[in-house]
C-alpha cells in the first residue's frame, strides 16, 4: 500500500494536491480558519497544525488560546475551529463506505497523536460532496472527521485495519510491551507509536488489505 509521501510525490495528479492542503480543505468547507498570520476573529482555543503533514500521526498539531494576533505561530501552519465529537476514521471504494473506526482516548488531555485504541465501529457518513468527481481517478479514498465535520483526506485506505479486526490498541515508545493475556503485539513504528495490541484471533491476517487502490497515476481528461 502507497502511504502518503509517495502518494503526494508519485500519485497524485498535480492538480489534485489540494486533497494534502488542510487549510485549503478547511476553507472549502466554510470552517472559521486562516493561515499564521492571519487574526483570530475572536479569542478562544483554536487547532493549530501544518497545513501539509504527509508523516501523519498528527505531527505538530496542538489546541492554543489565541486572543487575535497568530504571527508567533510556526509558519507552514493553520489554525481552524475546534470542533467536538467523536473521531472517525473511514474508508471509501467508489464513493461507497467500506469501514469506520472511532479513536478513543482515555484522558483528553493526551496529545491529539495519542489514542489509546481504534474500534470498528457501525456508523455512516455519507461520501462527501466535495469529492465526488475524485472516485474516477482515485477509487479509494480515507476521510478522517470530528463528529460530521471532515477535517484530514488521503488517497489511500487506512493502513492499520485488516478484515477481521475490530478494535487495536497503540502502543507508545514510553511504554513496555507487555501484550494482556489473549492478545498479541503487531511491530509497526510510526512517528511515537511502536506498534499495536491486536486480539490474537486474528495473527493470521496482519498484512494490511488494499481495496482497490491503483498503481499509477490515470490522466485527467
Amino acid at each position: 500500500m502507497l502511504n502518503d509521501v509517495d502518494i503526494l510525490k508519485d500519485y497524485c495528479h498535480v492538480d489534485d494536491l489540494w486533497i494534502y492542503d488542510k487549510f485549503i480543505i478547511a476553507r472549502k468547507l466554510g470552517y472559521i480558519c486562516g493561515p499564521v498570520g492571519v487574526d483570530v476573529p475572536t479569542r478562544n482555543n483554536y487547532i493549530v497544525r501544518p497545513v501539509i503533514n504527509p508523516l501523519g500521526m498528527g505531527r505538530g498539531a496542538k489546541i492554543v488560546r489565541l486572543t487575535r494576533s497568530t504571527n508567533h505561530l510556526p509558519l507552514g501552519h493553520f489554525w481552524c475551529e475546534v470542533f467536538e465529537g467523536r473521531h472517525y476514521s473511514v474508508d471509501y471504494y467508489c464513493e461507497e463506505q467500506v469501514l469506520c473506526v472511532e479513536g478513543i482516548r482515555d484522558d483528553p488531555k493526551q496529545p491529539l497523536y495519542r489514542f489509546d485504541q481504534w474500534r470498528r465501529v457501525d456508523h455512516q457518513i455519507k461520501f462527501p460532496n466535495l469529492l465526488k468527481r475524485l472516485t474516477d481517478f482515485y477509487p479509494c479514498i480515507n476521510c478522517e472527521f470530528i463528529g460530521d465535520k471532515l477535517i484530514e483526506i488521503h488517497l489511500r485506505s487506512n493502513p492499520d485495519f485488516v478484515e477481521d479486526d475490530d478494535v487495536i490498541y497503540p502502543v507508545w515508545n514510553d511504554e513496555p510491551i507487555s501484550p494482556p493475556e489473549g492478545m498479541i503485539f503487531v511491530s509497526s513504528y510510526d512517528y511515537k507509536r511502536v506498534g499495536f495490541y491486536k486480539h490474537e484471533r486474528s495473527s493470521q491476517h496482519l498484512s494490511s488489505v488494499s481495496r482497490g487502490q491503483p498503481e499509477q497515476v490515470l490522466e485527467h481528461s
